[in-house]
């Protein structure tokens, strides 16, 4: 495998066995809990120059704390992408700053890419001819991209509430794709019984591979970077399965023990009031969430009633002094289509959560008045524009 220097194999979160990269691709072998790539730090060398001499064009400027050499990477420019100011919403909410980091502008149009190409990148080293994954869709996008361009096949399991972009565009990457009657959690038992049937697959769920969540630290070193390696007081994530956010708490971990930066920003999650197992968690002092029973939300993307890794998901929070907010699918629509008419950029619905999350933690004082707060748009608004149209239609406009 063409691994980086300082990347020595994988962790298990659970019970603390190392596994060797070279043989272990999924999840711990000894107990089934998720896998964390582990790096010996003591031999890298880095500064805040190491980056900024490098060009701002991919994620893969920071090839050092990342398992693969950029050479083998299996990417089509994802990262660096741009942070948005929001002058006005950092007046509504009472802040010195508000910074929307536009993850739309990836090539696919979403988050997901940071972390499928390392996650495809880890399948073309181990030899893999098929990924296949089950998605609320945006990952499944992603998935069949990624793969088209390593040369391998997709498998993408859908609920049949994705959205037209996703399921259109999983098929013009050239992925195969089932469309299961129901909501995500019908996929994922879709694609289970069809892994069990093809265990040559290489499966690529968040946490069911140990790579997503390490693409997705990226964006967290991007935004210190953006801002001068200053880092944001606060930065607030849609939360779903919660790689991205899983992602940032160990990419700001990173930075501050390799000495490149003095603190670590607070965490929250924004979830929607139809399905908030997170929040839930927070508000009740649980280590582990229960899983949401019958969730309900028009925002697909953050719809997961179970998120795989939510103990994890909880530590980031509580160790960052961050927290956890939901909102109803009225504010979240409503504040996707306000940065729409205000600041210009296109947040899918689900996305939106972390502006009307925002907009409420100001409410409660999470925030003081100098703070930089940045919001991070996981998804293109294109991708569910039709979804942001009815509800402007509904308002009668």
């Amino acid at each position: 495998m063409n691994t980086t220097e300082a990347f020595v194999g994988l962790t298990c979160r659970d019970c603390g066995a190392s596994v060797d990269a070279e043989t272990g691709a999924h999840r711990c072998p000894e107990c089934g809990g998720a896998l964390d790539p582990t790096y010996d730090y003591e031999r890298l060398n880095l500064a805040r120059e190491t980056f900024g001499d490098r060009r701002f064009e991919s994620m893969w400027r920071y090839e050092e704390l990342l398992p693969f050499d950029g050479d083998a990477a299996v990417t089509a420019g994802e990262g660096a992408t741009q942070l948005v100011a929001a002058p006005s919403l950092a007046e509504t909410m009472g802040v010195g700053h508000v910074l929307i980091k536009d993850e739309g502008r990836n090539p696919t149009g979403t988050v997901a890419d940071r972390g499928l190409s390392v996650a495809v990148t880890a399948a073309s080293q181990h030899g893999a001819e098929t990924i296949a994954l089950a998605t609320t869709g945006n990952s499944g996008q992603s998935a069949s991209a990624y793969a088209s361009v390593a040369g391998l096949d997709s498998e993408v399991f859908v609920p049949s509430r994705t959205g037209f972009t996703n399921k259109a565009m999983i098929n013009v990457h050239g992925g195969e794709m089932s469309v299961v009657e129901g909501r995500i959690g019908d996929a994922i038992a879709n694609f289970e019984d069809e892994y069990g049937r093809n265990e040559e697959w290489y499966p690529a769920r968040p946490f069911q591979t140990p790579y997503r969540h390490e693409g997705k630290k990226t964006l967290l070193y991007e935004i210190v970077e953006q801002l001068g390696w200053t880092v944001p007081d606060a930065v607030v994530y849609p939360t779903g399965e919660g790689a991205a956010l899983v992602g940032a708490y160990k990419g700001a971990s990173e930075l501050h023990d390799l000495g490149l930066t003095d603190d670590v920003p607070a965490l929250y999650a924004a979830q929607a009031e139809g399905c908030a197992p997170i929040v839930r968690a927070i508000e009740e002092n649980r280590s582990i969430p229960e899983p949401w029973q019958q969730p309900d939300t028009i925002c697909g993307g953050i719809e997961i009633p179970d998120p795989r890794a939510g103990e994890w998901l909880l530590e980031a929070i509580r160790e960052t002094d961050g927290g956890a907010v939901s909102t109803d699918d009225e504010a979240i629509l409503d504040a996707g289509i306000e940065i729409a008419q205000s600041v210009g950029l296109e947040l899918s619905p689900s996305a939106a959560a972390s502006v009307s999350g925002a907009l409420e933690l100001a409410e409660r004082g999470a925030f003081d008045e100098g703070d930089t707060v940045v919001l991070v748009n996981t998804a293109a608004g294109n991708k569910e524009s039709d979804v942001l149209r009815s509800h402007l239609m509904r308002k009668g406009i």
